[in-house]
């Protein structure tokens, strides 16, 4: 709020008589704009919390006196201005005012999400009680202005070149294309950089081509694992030998765009005529700090769909994303509307990089000066908040993670106890959504199957984008996914992220697999599934870590369950 490089704005725009709701630093935002004022205190906020209600105030009308909201920050409103009055309130901490007369409204938390429980009751409230709106668009408008977005851009002679990776959103994006322009100007490529899943090449391959769409594949494997790429003004080595994971999102989407070009010249199709698509989605501009969406957001990891690369040639107008203003559940209403079917708009989403951001890559442990003294709080933490008799450690791997409104690169931490949890998971994944407020410098949880841990472990495995790494993760990615496709849990959870990170524990240079069960609609948000439940039961939970242990080299099964924030869906 107070900083050099704070968002400018026009103060005028709380003077023009028109409703007004700030959202998280929005909130902050309006109180400072007209006199109040936000400091950092002592408490910090990163995950859903429930707040108390003032069930008069027209944004909660209908809702009683409590609900569930997401909250993600550092400061907080201290004072309000003159006329506005708290209208929610977690714990000590201001979560809402307004000041009705003026119509004027800001909430801490995120109404635009999942996990806030009500915030589409309060967004409805507003956008129809306060502001007197009435709601009249659809999904089919929607869909009339994607394909005159299309149309309007491409021209009437132009062509269009659109990656396809097989994922629901590219699928997507190539049918609203031939929907717009049809086949004649339309070319549809997909890219095995080396890094998919069991047989996804194929697959996509023969999906998509039974559904009539325009495509050629190509096998790239060695031009990624070679690839280099120049982020300000340095060189990266190849990708095969790096290990950070910005740079590895960085070489891979940037490689991507050569290859394409490349492909472009080959078949003689000029920079000049041709438009390259991608199946963007918004989250993925948020995530990346894009400009389409804000000029101050931090970034929190680099989208392959949104690099440097991408964005000079997006700049150069050459490229065109009809999905970029959706979210993932929006996409697959879309799908389902342009006929697609339903095995491809409900397959589980895998990132453009693929198994490349799920293969944690490290050179040497991860042990800061503070390793001993924040295993000491961890432990502390854990045993004041719980009886069940666990050892929690910290692991020598960091993760992504989002806290306090930023991205956070830190700590696993890892719960290990003597017997199964079957009866404990609600207690655990408490646990989980407990500790990072707490530790800081842990950003993710994840339940270790095996032994308990009486001391953390200090060595790593050095990985790299290497064969025999990758074919431990692929052949663990699927098992995982035939035991979800057994017990049809494939479309109850929506995403299932299989992870190999370089801790070895007892099998010498050995490794171990993370699974993240995941629960959510909006993408942007969500929860881990429970245990035991009926979106993960145990029976299958048993035969993922039978399955996983029994292949070459892999340890241990950790089972991800950190909400969402603090901990991102993919752990790079």
């Amino acid at each position: 709020m107070y900083a050099a490089d704070a968002p400018a704005y026009d103060a005028g725009i709380f003077a023009l008589g028109k409703p007004v709701l700030g959202i998280c630093y929005g909130l902050q935002l309006l109180n400072h704009a007209l006199g109040g004022t936000v400091e950092k205190k002592g408490k910090r906020e990163d995950g859903a919390f429930t707040i108390a209600l003032e069930s008069d105030c027209a944004l909660f009308d209908g809702l009683g006196t409590s609900t569930e909201v997401l909250l993600t920050h550092g400061d907080s409103v201290n004072t309000l201005p003159a006329g506005f009055r708290v209208v929610a309130t977690s714990g000590e901490l201001i979560a809402a005012i307004e000041n009705a007369d003026k119509k004027l409204y800001g909430v801490q938390f995120h109404p635009e999400v999942d996990l806030s429980v009500d915030g589409t009751a309060m967004l409805r409230n507003f956008l129809f009680g306060v502001c007197g709106l009435t709601g009249s668009y659809s999904a089919a408008c929607r869909q009339d202005l994607a394909i005159e977005y299309i149309r309007e851009t491409v021209g009437p002679t132009k062509k269009v070149l659109c990656l396809v990776s097989g994922g629901v959103d590219s699928s997507v994006c190539a049918a609203l294309l031939h929907r717009a322009i049809g086949s004649d100007r339309l070319f549809c490529l997909h890219i095995d950089h080396g890094f998919m899943r069991h047989e996804e090449s194929a697959g996509v391959v023969k999906a998509l081509r039974a559904l009539g769409v325009p495509l050629e594949a190509m096998d790239a494997s060695s031009d990624f694992a070679a690839a280099t790429t120049d982020i300000k003004g340095v060189t990266t080595k190849p990708l095969c030998e790096t290990v950070a994971p910005e740079e590895k999102r960085k070489i891979i989407g940037d490689t991507f765009m050569v290859v394409t070009q490349a492909m472009c010249e080959k078949k003689g199709l000029k920079a000049d005529d041709v438009f390259l698509a991608q199946g963007t989605l918004r989250p993925d501009l948020i995530e990346s700090a894009s400009t389409l969406v804000s000029t101050n957001a931090e970034c929190i990891k680099t989208h392959h769909n949104d690099t440097q690369l991408v964005r000079q040639l997006r700049d150069e107008g050459r490229i065109i994303e009809p999905l970029k203003d959706y979210h993932k559940d929006e996409v697959r209403e879309l799908g389902i509307a342009l006929g697609l079917p339903s095995h491809l708009v409900w397959r589980q989403p895998f990132p453009g990089p693929g198994l490349a951001i799920r293969l944690l890559c490290a050179d040497e442990p991860y042990l800061t000066d503070d390793f001993d003294a924040t295993q000491a709080n961890l432990a502390a933490t854990v045993a004041q908040a719980t009886s069940l008799p666990i050892s929690t450690v910290l692991l020598p791997v960091r993760t992504v993670g989002v806290q306090g409104d930023g991205r956070s690169y830190s700590y696993l931490a890892a719960l290990t106890m003597a017997s199964p949890p079957d009866e404990h998971w609600v207690e655990l994944l408490a646990l989980a959504k407990k500790i990072p407020g707490q530790v800081h410098k842990v950003n993710r949880i994840v339940f270790l199957t095996g032994p308990p841990l009486a001391e953390p472990p200090r060595t790593i495995t050095p990985t790299r984008l290497t064969a025999a790494p990758l074919a431990q993760l692929r052949a663990a990615d699927k098992i995982v996914n035939d035991v979800l496709s057994k017990h049809n849990l494939l479309r109850t959870l929506a995403q299932v992220p299989v992870t190999l990170f370089p801790v070895p524990f007892e099998v010498a240079g050995g490794r171990a697999v993370g699974v993240r069960a995941f629960i959510t609609r909006d993408f942007m948000t969500g929860t881990p599934a429970l245990p035991g439940s009926k979106e993960l039961p145990l029976s299958a939970v048993e035969e993922i870590v039978a399955g996983v242990t029994a292949i070459e080299g892999v340890s241990r099964v950790a089972f991800d369950i950190s909400p969402k924030p603090p901990a991102t869906t993919e752990w790079e």
